[in-house]
């Protein structure tokens, strides 16, 4: 394996855990794991040339073929070629292992127990494995989560709307899954874990290199009570494609994607595109109209996302049937709790000056009769007043009918 020829199989029962663990004794899934984690050294995420090679050739063949150079397997140029075995000469699986296994990670791979089954439907592109920091189970956790995603540069309206919205979701029993990043993928992580809730971050480079600096204590935080996910192997650093593809596994991991703002060129818009590519909801928060970040979420919205303002909204899309939202409604007026007919003869009353009961009644399409009855009735219950033959609203009534505000 050329520098990682001293990684053997021989020293992979000793640097896994969870996901990653075989059989004792089962030489064939060691060497598909490690065949995985050299292939992850070598290969750029989402890379769906060597995700076909797998496909049609196994793990271990296409490895192979790297590891020995020689003719080039097809779909690259032999430029791409010589740099990928440059690549496979420097990679050492056994030493990742060992490394990923002193930042407490373990790397979970297609076909074992906590794999999730949704990430298949990437296709080729679909990741050789995801290294994972934390306790809960990748699987299981992907089942009921949520993607809350957003601008770096979000306004503070963008901060409490992914900050509510996540810690919704958390007491609603949902996982916020994020990307880690300044703005609206920090304000979802607090917001999750402030609930008391479950989070997971998805990162562009290795799981034991919190990216970015100023955001280590989140993401430890994050890998103590949470998961902390990444494609790339232990220290490998983030570049731009490397998060644009990483979006893709938020799309995949999760039932739906919410972006809370985002401009037209917002990294956040990628992982909504991928989302509505796999099938998966894509949901908007609406922002003002004249805010620049605000535009991309708008764009989302004249197609076919769907406008959400809140974590009801969000798990009636995104979750099992039955979990709805409640009703909707305005404020209860105390005119509400009239009778129907008596509220059509307090509408009959003029907003200024009195009425008499036959006006009224015309009004309200009644009887006289009925309408001195109901118009009485307005009295006692201090909506109306009677002045010689006439009747008139009260300041009460007015300011009820206004809906509590002050008449002018």
């Amino acid at each position: 394996m050329g520098a990682g020829g001293g990684g053997g199989i021989a020293g992979v029962r000793t640097g896994v855990r969870g996901g990653t663990s075989t059989a004792p004794g089962d030489t064939a899934a060691e060497g598909e794991l490690l065949g995985r984690v050299f292939l992850a050294r070598v290969l750029e995420p989402g890379d769906e040339t060597g995700g076909r090679w797998v496909r049609e050739r196994g793990v271990l063949e296409v490895a192979r073929r790297l590891r020995e150079g020689g003719r080039a397997l097809p779909g690259v140029s032999a430029k791409r070629w010589a740099g990928l075995c440059a690549r496979a000469g420097l990679a050492d699986p056994c030493r990742d292992l060992a490394v990923a296994r002193s930042a407490g990670a373990r790397f979970v791979v297609p076909g074992t127990a906590e794999w999730p089954g949704q990430l298949d439907d990437l296709g080729d592109a679909r990741p050789l494995g995801l290294w994972v920091r934390g306790t809960p189970s990748l699987r299981m956790w992907a089942l009921r989560s949520v993607a809350v995603v957003g601008a770096r540069a979000c306004t503070e309206y963008g901060a409490h709307m992914a900050t509510t919205l996540a810690a919704g979701l958390a007491e609603r029993g949902w996982v916020v899954v994020s990307g880690g990043a300044y703005g609206v993928d920090g304000a979802a992580h607090r917001g999750a874990l402030g609930a008391g809730g479950a989070t997971a971050a998805v990162l562009a480079c290795g799981v034991d290199r919190p990216y970015p600096p100023g955001h280590t204590a989140l993401i430890t935080r994050i890998a103590e009570q949470g998961l902390v996910v990444g494609e790339l192997p232990p220290g490998d650093h983030p570049t731009p494609s490397r998060f644009v593809l990483r979006n893709r596994v938020i799309a995949a991991l999760t039932r739906g994607t919410v972006v809370v703002e985002a401009a037209y060129r917002s990294g956040s818009l990628v992982t909504a595109r991928a989302a509505r590519r796999l099938g998966r909801h894509v949901m908007g928060v609406p922002g003002p109209a004249t805010s620049a970040l605000s535009t991309g979420v708008h764009e989302l919205l004249r197609g076919d996302a769907v406008l959400v303002g809140d974590a009801a909204e969000v798990v009636e899309l995104v979750g099992d049937m039955g979990e709805l939202p409640p009703e909707r409604r305005g404020p209860v007026l105390p005119t509400d709790l009239l009778e129907p007919r008596t509220r059509q003869v307090l509408a009959g009353l003029p907003g200024r000056g009195t009425a008499t009961a036959a006006e009224v009644a015309r009004r309200a399409q009644t009887t006289g009769d009925d309408a001195t009855a109901r118009l009485y009735e307005l009295r006692a219950l201090g909506y109306v007043e009677r002045h010689g033959d006439g009747w008139k609203l009260t300041r009460q009534a007015m300011i009820s009918i206004r809906g509590g505000r002050s008449p002018r």
